[in-house]
């Protein structure tokens, strides 16, 4: 498996790969991930994730400014680097997660050898990039156009292309020409997370995910400003990124510092915690190709408020689960927090009933099996024909050995903080 952005990065493409790495794992597969190093420390070893024993091939890489954390692989030593991992190890499949860097030189290297099925999921949206870049806005959207006409160079060598939702289907074969890309969901394990139907004694807002631009967290503080002081409401922020610091002040300048909380990565018992605890999940962003983070919220059972973007809609069934504003609308995202803060508790439980009946579909083990078949040589038609019932396959199947290639640095998915 190949990414560019793995663990320890906190993001939704790197918490898929993690979990799809160790999923696999633990169905008996032979698993290596080839991911940049998270610091000036490279090579390879064993990492464990999800109680799973991990071959990690950390790459020499360098830091990405002024991202407070990204680091890529040197791209000029990545095609030697991957025929290198790809002789060594002589999978049965290569599937990466990016077409940066990481993604490209394997899907390149396993084109070379032959005989090696190769699958691509994106999780790439360049507006989670851009804001990186340093790049004069009369350049970027030069820089889209050729970050999309790579995207199709290296894509186009896989068998299946993959991406979380149709929605961002459609967006990837729009923007590269590609055509027959399913849409896969990074799925979830809803038992990791603790719906709580107790009278609820407070009003808290729930926000996980990156500090960073695209997430568009300003607007959801502002709304927050625009709740009735009768509420009560208080704001939860679980994650941490270059904008921490604007958004702190942020608060301070609309009045709200002692209702919005900021509390950094957590640890994965203390994120369930904020989840169980919290009365509404809100999501403001405007680039999520499936958002790993609101999928843990309706496992949770909480009712949410997203921005009608991109695959939030997928999610979020406009006054089922929750309901959906208008992007940047900081009022009418108040407007339909406080529909949801003044709930008689029946009616609130009608809705989290309703997240995890909609979460329910996106089982991870289901997820996992589709890979598998994939994996196997299915085509997308076959697995577009696949019900439900595959979730409860049985788990005794032969091994392969995958290469994971770690998904890209993006907004995610997820994004989840840790």
């Amino acid at each position: 498996m190949g990414a560019d952005t793995f663990s320890p990065n906190v993001n939704g493409s790197a918490r898929f790969s993690q979990r799809l790495a160790s999923g696999l794992a633990a169905r008996g597969h032979e698993v290596h991930v080839v991911a940049p190093a998270a610091s000036r420390r490279h090579g390879t070893w064993t990492e464990s994730y999800d109680g799973q024993n991990i071959t990690v091939h950390r790459l020499r890489s360098f830091r990405w400014y002024p991202h407070d954390w990204l680091r890529f692989s040197e791209p000029w030593f990545i095609n030697r680097n991957s025929e290198r991992i790809i002789d060594q190890v002589k999978p049965d499949v290569v599937h990466f997660q990016s077409h940066i860097i990481v993604g490209r030189g394997l899907s390149i290297a396993a084109r070379k050898r032959g005989g090696i099925r190769v699958l691509g999921t994106n999780h790439f949206m360049p507006e989670n990039l851009l804001e990186f870049t340093l790049l004069p806005k009369s350049w970027q959207e030069k820089a889209i156009s050729m970050a999309w006409k790579a995207a199709k160079r290296t894509f186009g060598r896989a068998d299946v292309v993959t991406t979380p939702t149709q929605k961002a289907a459609e967006f990837l074969e729009k923007s590269t020409g590609l055509d027959g890309v399913l849409a896969i969901s990074c799925g979830i394990d809803a038992d990791n997370y603790v719906p709580d139907f107790a009278p609820r004694t407070e009003n808290r807002i729930l926000f996980v995910g990156r500090v960073t631009g695209e997430k568009q967290i300003d607007v959801l503080i502002k709304a927050v400003s625009l709740l009735p002081d009768d509420l009560d409401a208080h704001l939860d922020i679980v994650g941490g990124g270059d904008l921490l610091k604007h958004l702190e002040n942020l608060t301070k300048q609309l009045g709200v510092d002692d209702r919005v909380h900021f509390t950094g990565y957590v640890t994965e018992d203390e994120l369930r915690e904020a989840y169980t605890k919290a009365t509404v999940f809100g999501m403001p962003s405007i680039a999520e190709l499936q958002s790993i983070a609101t999928m843990e919220a309706m496992a949770s059972g909480l009712p949410v408020v997203a921005a009608n973007a991109m695959a939030l809609p997928h999610l979020v069934k406009d006054g089922r689960n929750g309901f959906l504003f208008a992007p940047g609308d900081a009022q009418q995202m108040a407007d339909k927090l406080e529909h949801i803060l003044r709930l008689p508790q029946d009616e609130l439980d009608a809705f989290k009933n309703a997240s995890l009946a909609f979460i329910a579909k996106h089982d991870l083990v289901r997820t996992i099996v589709t890979f598998e078949r994939l994996y196997r040589g299915a085509s997308d038609v076959d697995v577009a024909a696949i019900d439900a019932t595959m979730a409860a396959e049985s788990l005794n199947t032969s091994s392969l050995r995958v290469i994971d290639l770690p998904a890209e640095p993006t907004a995610e998915p997820s994004d989840a903080a840790r």
